[in-house]
């Protein structure tokens, strides 16, 4: 907490990038068509969302017009997306370096909130895509709970417990965590997410 009031979200967001980008490396060219918890996403889809949403966040970051950037992308060659997912990562983090940035208003999809609430949302956002990402993939690696937890309180307080899904809202209605379920299985059945069926 800082003397402002507000969890700075910034050394979360590094860490939950680092993860991202840790796995995102795993990726092998012959799994880009695999299916993902995403049904509108392959895993190929599902980069280039990351890939397109972190660089709306710069755009926020840098003071620029996010709403205006498209959260998708194209062209990245099949082992391209480790260094692209980079390349836009090192650049949200020096646009929210500054203390300044954490309470000047800024918006994002879902309104005009201080930069604190748009990187924690963004750290709920990157951290969901992440465990979905996992899922695609076969889960190679062990993910953060840390950092899972942070996206879970996040997301209890940014989206309702009861919700249709929408433009505002891009997740789907909550589901019931199973039993046992750890923070990222309660993570994903909040944003309305299933783990994908394997055999």
């Amino acid at each position: 907490m800082t003397s402002t009031g507000f969890t700075d979200p910034r050394p979360v967001y590094v860490r939950a990038t680092e993860q991202a980008a840790a796995l995102i490396k795993t990726v092998r060219p012959e799994q880009l068509t695999g299916p993902t918890p995403c049904a509108e996403f392959d895993v190929r889809a599902l980069l280039g969302h990351v890939v397109g949403g972190t660089r709306r966040i710069a755009v926020v970051g840098e003071g620029g017009d996010g709403m205006a950037v498209e959260p998708t992308t194209e062209g990245v060659p099949d082992d391209g997306w480790a260094a692209a997912y980079d390349e836009v990562r090192v650049r949200v983090l020096k646009a929210w370096e500054s203390d300044e940035r954490m309470t000047t208003a800024v918006t994002v999809p879902w309104g005009e909130v201080p930069g604190h609430a748009a990187l924690s949302g963004y750290v709920m956002e990157i951290v969901t895509h992440t465990w979905d990402l996992s899922e695609g993939l076969g889960r190679p690696l062990e993910l953060d709970p840390e950092v899972g937890a942070f996206a879970l309180a996040a997301a209890r307080q940014l989206l309702p417990d009861s919700r249709p899904r929408d433009e505002q809202t891009p997740f789907d209605t909550r589901r019931e965590a199973p039993e046992g379920a750890d923070v990222y299985g309660q993570l994903a059945a909040w944003m309305g997410r299933e783990p994908l069926d394997r055999p």
